[in-house]
């Protein structure tokens, strides 16, 4: 599951690290980032003749779709079903774009009622890169881009934390993402040896609340160690 997340790079930073021609407005950091904000993505663009960095709202609102109502519910495409999904295959096929991040949240319930935040993250270093599908909902002036996170069964030591887990992708997975053929191999699991090089952080409860932003949401705080069997996954994606 990937409900909450943070991302910090500008989009000189990205536009650079991904070879994208910029189309946002700029980027402001936002280290909680929640349903309908808007994020950066990387996608191909036709009339741009490559790449092109753009800012989407996040949840992906199908073009058929009457509202932008639904889109807080459709922020997670699963690995398993997008192919077929009526909402998410049209994006599969044609519109899929990479969703950089500095990482992402995740709730454990532990003893009663506590719950600990976990913060997944590469690094300050690197970015953790979704695989993610986006679309364009609405006419003329009208037009919103909005996309959706690819998500799959959590791998190796992230399902201590969670059952599932965003499909994030190694460099060397960016452009077959972007550029190939509808593929079963394309909704691979996340290699092993890119899961075991991930910081499973505990940070504080503050990130919990929407409202809260700021690079302290990503300071470590103490917490026990993390076993099989000792937590519970929560799901705080609306909250």
């Amino acid at each position: 599951m990937c409900g909450r997340y943070a991302t910090s790079r500008s989009n000189v930073d990205l536009s650079a690290l991904f070879e994208a021609a910029d189309e946002t407005d700029g980027l402001e950091p936002d280290y909680n980032v929640a349903p309908t904000d808007q994020v950066p993505v990387v996608r191909l663009s036709q009339s741009a003749g490559g790449r092109v960095l753009s800012s989407a709202r996040w949840g992906l609102v199908p073009p058929w779709a009457p509202d932008l109502k639904g889109g807080a519910r459709m922020i997670n495409a699963r690995a398993e079903t997008v192919a077929d999904s009526k909402a998410f295959a049209p994006s599969f096929a044609k519109r899929r774009c990479l969703v950089p991040a500095d990482g992402w949240f995740e709730w454990v319930r532990g003893e009663g009622k506590t719950k600990q935040a976990y913060f997944m993250t590469l690094g300050e270093d690197e970015p953790c890169v979704f695989a993610g599908i986006w679309t364009v909902w609405g006419k003329a002036e009208s037009r919103v881009l909005t996309c959706s996170i690819i998500t799959a069964p959590a791998v190796d030591d992230l399902a201590l934390i969670h059952d599932r887990m965003p499909l994030v992708l190694p460099p060397s997975r960016w452009e077959e993402w972007l550029e190939a053929p509808v593929d079963e191999r394309l909704l691979a699991p996340t290699p092993s040896e890119h899961v075991a090089r991930l910081e499973l952080r505990p940070v504080g409860a503050r990130v919990g609340d929407v409202r809260n932003d700021g690079r302290d949401l990503l300071d470590r705080v103490p917490a026990p160690a993390l076993r099989p069997g000792d937590v519970e996954p929560i799901d705080l994606t609306l909250f």
